[in-house]
């Protein structure tokens, strides 16, 4: 049980505070979930426990950091978005969701047939490129990112619906969408 303080208000009243965040009973598993986002996040970003706190000056202990992960504390909003802002990451992707993405990516990346349905872009070269079709081209792959919570930084797999989806925002058939990501040296050859 947490110890508590009696502190008297200026109204007069007396009223209990804990000495410390307790998070003792948590019967739903959400500081778990939590912990389990932040490790795959993490883990995408292809960063140790040691490196994060390295990188963030030690403003992220490894330890502490561990602890988040693991579930053991419960990590303050406050840092909760300074923790999102080090990853560079939207902080509510930090945030257990409750839907079951795996299944649904597996299924929605065959063709008919069972052959790959899809394209790997370079997220390095993307982030490079200037003007209003690379502008507009970055933040639809950021959205995919987002709606995936696919943070790697460094590649994003294209589904042939998402060609579809760019075709209509630039306003050309899918081939020429997929021929200037190619002409733009985006496209990953596997």
């Amino acid at each position: 049980m947490a110890a508590t303080t009696v502190a008297r208000g200026r109204s007069g009243s007396i009223r209990e505070t804990a000495d410390r965040a307790i998070d003792d009973e948590d019967p739903t598993g959400y500081s778990q979930r939590v912990g389990e986002r932040l490790r795959t996040i993490r883990r995408q970003k292809r960063l140790s426990l040691q490196e994060v706190e390295g990188a963030s000056l030690a403003e992220f202990k490894a330890s502490v950091l561990g602890a988040y992960e693991r579930g053991e504390r419960t990590i303050s909003v406050p840092r909760l978005q300074r923790l999102a802002s080090f990853y560079g990451v939207p902080v509510d992707q930090l945030l257990p969701g409750d839907h079951d993405d795996a299944v649904v990516q597996s299924l929605a990346d065959r063709a008919p047939d069972g052959r790959s349905n899809t394209l790997t872009i370079d997220l390095r070269r993307a982030q490079a490129l200037v003007g209003p079709e690379g502008e507009m081209l970055k933040r639809y792959l950021a959205m995919i990112q987002v709606q995936r919570q696919d943070f790697n930084g460094r590649m994003l797999t294209v589904r042939t619906d998402d060609l579809h989806a760019l075709s209509c925002l630039f306003g050309v058939t899918s081939e020429r969408v997929l021929s200037r990501m190619t002409e733009l040296a985006l496209v990953i050859r596997t």
